[in-house]
């Protein structure tokens, strides 16, 4: 698939900013052949007086922006053209049994960005709960395929729990969300993540965008209209890993873009840093992912 994305995040602050120091994650990953960034602009009104460009730990784009002209608005948005290929998702019964992936994960001595040991631990905004952890153990016997068993987790959360828009924020914890069984995909997504970490399996927060308008005959997916959120699943060393969306209880495939990618939101939101001000803001996130008909000299060969 290829998409035109586009982005709109916008300050409104109730007094003056004075300065601000900002760390942007708005450009998606560029994973070879999953995900291709063909191209990204990221502008912001006003423009930074200062802007550099980097990379993450984990890979992702980063870009910090320095504002030292006082602003009672903050404008910041992104365009890109994306192309995205689907990945075969391994048969779930032919992959390692629970008990195999946890030995290994916690055996790994491998400390590069995608080791399954980063993702083994509890975080400030995911961590361990013993409810949600025998919650998610019901789904996970020792002898049972790594996959079937993340995939019957996926699964439960979306019977269980109830898409609701308002219902929390960023700052609820998975224990908040899984008491009142309701929330939006960065719920769900904890939710999940905090239950596999807690019997050893390793499991990490992704950050992305869903298709706005989907294919003819197949439903409108929950959480399009904003950024996205899902978990990617370690099943091995073969297989790797794997994204699962419990929010619409899918494997994440060609709709899904990834923007990027850690162990928490904190790693992966979009807009973090810095504000010399007083006084409260409001926030207004405007998100289009469009499907675009691929140029005719891009056409697979047939």
């Amino acid at each position: 698939m290829l998409y035109d994305i586009r982005q709109t995040t916008t300050y409104s602050y109730g007094a003056p900013v004075r300065a601000a120091r900002q760390v942007l994650r708005m450009t998606p990953v560029d994973q070879g052949l999953h995900q291709h960034v063909i191209a990204h602009v990221l502008d912001t009104k006003p423009a930074p007086s200062e802007i550099e460009h980097g990379e993450d730990f984990f890979g992702n784009a980063i870009c910090y922006v320095t504002f030292e002209a006082p602003h009672e608005r903050l404008e910041i948005s992104m365009r890109a053209r994306i192309d995205v290929h689907p990945v075969a998702l391994p048969d779930p019964l032919a992959t390692p049994i629970v008990d195999v992936v946890r030995a290994d994960a916690l055996g790994s001595f491998d400390l590069s960005p995608h080791s399954p040991v980063h993702a083994l631990f509890p975080t400030r905004a995911i961590p361990f709960d013993p409810v949600i952890t025998d919650w998610v153990a019901q789904s996970c016997p020792p002898e049972r395929p790594i996959l079937a068993a993340a995939l019957d987790v996926m699964q439960r959360i979306k019977d269980d729990f109830a898409y609701r828009p308002g219902a929390t924020d960023v700052t609820t914890l998975p224990s908040e969300a899984f008491a009142a069984k309701r929330g939006v995909c960065q719920d769900f997504a904890q939710v999940m993540i905090a239950g596999l970490r807690g019997i050893g399996i390793p499991a990490r927060y992704v950050s992305g965008y869903l298709r706005t308008v989907p294919p003819p005959g197949q439903p409108r997916l929950a959480g399009a209209d904003a950024t996205h959120a899902w978990v990617e699943v370690w099943c091995g060393s073969i297989a790797g890993w794997i994204g699962l969306d419990p929010t619409n209880a899918i494997p994440a495939g060609e709709d899904h873009i990834i923007l990027a990618l850690g162990r928490d939101y904190a790693d992966v939101a979009p807009v973090d840093g810095v504000v010399v001000a007083s006084g409260d803001h409001m926030l207004a996130v405007g998100v289009d992912v469009i499907p675009v008909e691929r140029p005719q000299a891009e056409a697979p060969a047939s």
